[in-house]
């Protein structure tokens, strides 16, 4: 497939890897769209967000399945993100509705999977309403920047591949976690702290993203100053 990489892409290692082009390349060859692509995204987003609640309610073996199922529905949940956008620019699939299909299922699957999370096992419901409540403003505030001008802005340190890598780890980590040490560390323990972190880091990112912006917006004004300075010199 061509590439024609467009300006304000996320930059994805992953991309370059020849089972993801062969995968992609499939899609295209059977008709698949990049907008049904996304939809899938947002249909994994839920289930992980489904399995996480269910830990609150199973024990023994299908309560380890939860974490498992979980931490599945992320990584389907990343790489249907990443093939809608392989199939569509590399792929020459995009239609006019790309850009939305690419971002609103996106931030509905942030939301099932935070929210699923503060229901899970020893969590507290708030804190996954405040994880989805931080993915989204940050996602939000990298589209104003593009829409201001400044352009996509990836800034991290929770950026959504770092969001979902702690998500993804703390279920894996729940799923073989030994039950002696329960006394010594609480399974609700390490959920708290992955929403916490997706929490904070995610404040931090917006606000880096913000200050980008800004700092965008004081230069381009700058700029116009001295084109109007340069303007009324030649008139006068």
């Amino acid at each position: 497939m061509p590439s024609t990489e467009p300006a304000g892409r996320r930059p994805i290692k992953s991309r370059d890897l020849p089972i993801f082009k062969n995968l992609a390349a499939w899609l295209v060859e059977h008709n698949a769209t990049p907008n049904a692509i996304s939809f899938l995204s947002m249909v994994f987003g839920a289930l992980s967000g489904i399995a996480f609640a269910a830990t609150s309610h199973v024990t023994g073996l299908a309560w380890h399945l939860c974490w498992l199922l979980a931490a599945v529905g992320i990584q389907l949940r990343l790489v249907a993100n990443l093939l809608d956008g392989m199939v569509a620019v590399e792929g020459g699939r995009g239609g006019p509705t790309g850009d939305l299909w690419n971002e609103a299922p996106d931030r509905l699957a942030d939301a099932f999977i935070f929210i699923g999370a503060g229901y899970g096992a020893g969590s507290i419901p708030e804190m996954g309403y405040a994880a989805a409540l931080v993915s989204v403003f940050a996602a939000y505030v990298r589209a104003l920047g593009a829409s201001l001008g400044a352009g996509q802005i990836f800034l991290g340190p929770q950026a959504k591949q770092q969001r979902m890598a702690v998500m993804t780890a703390t279920c894996v980590l729940l799923t073989v976690y030994p039950g002696r040490f329960l006394d010594l560390a609480p399974h609700g323990f390490f959920l708290l702290l992955a929403l916490t972190i997706v929490i904070v880091g995610g404040l931090v990112t917006a606000f880096r993203r913000l200050k980008r912006i800004a700092e965008y917006l004081r230069k381009k004004e700058l700029a116009a100053a001295a084109i109007r300075q340069t303007e009324l010199k030649i008139a006068s």
